[in-house]
């Protein structure tokens, strides 16, 4: 992808938050062509917040953003206000915003998943991650307790009750309530 050519069409300046210092491409998935079709020029500030943890007042910057012709620019606006969607103002900016067809699906194919799991101290929670026990736990049908500050590496998550994650201790395989641990 040419920077040049994502300089031109943002007037240097970040295309979601109007930043103009550290400007660089970024591309917008899942499966980008390399072209400034399938990129915007973004600040390092709403590059590593798309992809990472949240101010969400600096997402107020959609309101404009969200009008932008260039189809990258919009589906990250959606993808960002979807990721918001607890927010009354981006509720009411998502109700707003008009994506085409082909556009929406290619937001939606992206659409950055929140964790539904989350330990004790609110933290998401992923498939892999190692957490440890902060209560000891009876093993139902194990005949023994989990002991508090045991390590549980290599958690899968229960997908349809995000109370529960799976994992090994004392070589079972166990469910373990989230409200009882924390994340490594």
């Amino acid at each position: 992808m040419s920077l040049s050519t994502l300089q031109a069409r943002a007037g240097n300046a970040c295309e979601l938050c109007a930043a103009t210092t550290d400007l660089t491409p970024f591309a917008v998935g899942p499966a980008p062509d390399g072209t400034a079709m399938t990129a915007a020029l973004l600040c390092p500030t709403c590059s590593a917040q798309i992809v990472g943890e949240m101010d969400v007042n600096h997402w107020r910057c959609l309101s404009a953003s969200m009008w932008s012709e260039h189809a990258p620019v919009q589906v990250l606006a959606w993808r960002m206000l979807d990721r918001l969607s607890d927010e009354s103002w981006a509720r009411d900016l998502s109700d707003m915003l008009y994506l085409d067809d082909e556009t929406l699906v290619w937001a939606k194919s992206g659409a950055i998943k929140e964790s539904l799991h989350k330990d004790s101290n609110g933290a998401p929670l992923a498939a892999g991650d190692t957490v440890v026990l902060i209560k000891d736990l009876p093993v139902k049908g194990g005949g023994f307790t989990a002991k508090r500050g045991t390590a549980v590496r290599g958690i899968s998550l229960v997908e349809e009750n995000p109370a529960h994650i799976e994992g090994r201790v004392e070589g079972q395989r166990i469910v373990i309530l989230t409200e009882y641990v924390k994340k490594r």
